[in-house]
């Protein structure tokens, strides 16, 4: 049977999120955020071990989710512009006493052997339900569109925009959240920024980079802006906002 847990239940699978990770991600994108998100991210373990989902089938762990409570206005302007902004307004939240008003997603990571089966959907489920049960008005999540790497040279603006014959969206991520009554708010036009010598750039992607430019690389949703004269490598990860009604 297919149960969820938080963190605090079950705090032995602490290592599943990190494990999950390296399986989910791009290895560029496991290098240094250069908005300051490695600052906040361990104290997702720490100070919000609650809002830190796994979705186990037995001693077996399927996926692993990231939320923290935010404070939020209701308006897409006030949604934070990265993910390091989430967790920033998370901790300036606590900090303050400002009651939270909605849950901010920030991951669901599912293990390579479980995609395609239908657990984000429970993860997402999950997510609504603890926004449900902690009083929220909100589940918001920062959606990373699985298919956008497909499309690299599209504008995420415009491809936010792109539908099936039924309305949803063509990207897969963004369908499940529309699925269970997800709307798209607003572009984050840089969820992340990964910057890196032209050398770090090559080896984090088996690729070579021999003049200054734009590449398109797998897994990035944008071309990689490569400065050779200033021996750098410059990556902006675009997100789009997602809200569900609670």
């Amino acid at each position: 049977m297919i149960k969820t847990f938080s963190l605090a239940e079950q705090p032995d699978r602490e290592q599943d999120f990190d494990e999950l990770a390296d399986a989910g991600w791009p290895r560029f994108m496991r290098q240094r955020d250069a908005l300051g998100l490695g600052t906040y991210w361990p104290e997702l373990f720490s100070a919000w071990p609650d809002y830190q989902l796994v979705v186990m089938e037995g001693l077996q762990t399927l996926a692993v989710g990231h939320t923290v409570p935010i404070s939020w206005n209701g308006t897409a302007d006030d949604l934070p512009d990265s993910m390091a902004a989430i967790l920033a307004r998370a901790a300036d939240d606590t900090k303050k006493g400002r009651p939270p008003k909605a849950l901010s997603a920030l991951a669901v990571l599912v293990a390579p052997a479980h995609r395609g089966k239908g657990v984000s959907a429970i993860l997402l489920r999950a997510m609504q339900a603890l926004a449900s049960s902690t009083r929220l008005d909100a589940l918001v999540a920062p959606v990373r569109p699985t298919m956008k790497d497909r499309y690299p040279l599209a504008p995420m603006e415009r491809y936010v925009r792109w539908t099936r014959e039924d309305g949803g969206p063509v990207d897969p991520w963004m369908r499940a959240h529309w699925r269970l009554g997800g709307d798209t708010i607003r572009v984050m036009p840089r969820a992340m920024v990964i910057v890196g010598t032209v050398a770090e750039w090559e080896d984090w992607t088996a690729m070579r980079f021999p003049d200054s430019g734009d590449y398109v690389v797998p897994g990035a949703l944008q071309p990689v802006r490569i400065d050779r004269d200033r021996d750098e490598g410059r990556y902006e990860d675009p997100n789009v906002w997602m809200k569900h009604v609670v």
